[in-house]
């Protein structure tokens, strides 16, 4: 069992900047490719970014390639979020997620075993 705890999200305006933590309770992070989801109102969750077990991979979608990076800490087992240039598009609560899958899709939600409890993020035009 995996727990995943996020944190840094806020309220921003338009352009600005705002930096996502996941803190994994996982004795074996370095086993978990990790994984950032959002989920606006009215709409379904869709993957944003993840990164591989050893962090040499890192996959985006489209619309944040640019503006968003991913990173992990293997040594304090947590995944960040930098985000910049946010947009009002952008707002959504963000979920961390982690896949012990060997063979990981990473960009598939249905690929991912745990899930954090989700951090808002809110860009005002």
């Amino acid at each position: 069992q995996v727990q995943l705890v996020e944190s840094g999200g806020g309220l921003v305006q338009t352009g600005g900047s705002l930096r996502l933590s996941c803190a994994a309770s996982a004795r074996t992070f370095t086993r978990y490719t990790m994984g950032w989801f959002r989920q606006a109102p009215g709409k379904d969750r869709e993957f944003v970014a993840a990164i591989s077990r050893n962090a040499d991979r890192t996959y985006y979608i489209d619309s944040v390639r640019g503006r968003f990076t991913i990173s992990r800490d293997n040594a304090k087992n947590t995944v960040n979020l930098q985000m910049n240039s946010l947009k009002p598009e952008d707002t959504a609560v963000y979920y961390c997620a982690a896949d012990r899958s060997i063979i990981s899709s990473p960009t598939e939600s249905l690929a991912y075993d745990y899930w954090g409890q989700g951090t808002q993020v809110t860009v005002s035009s």
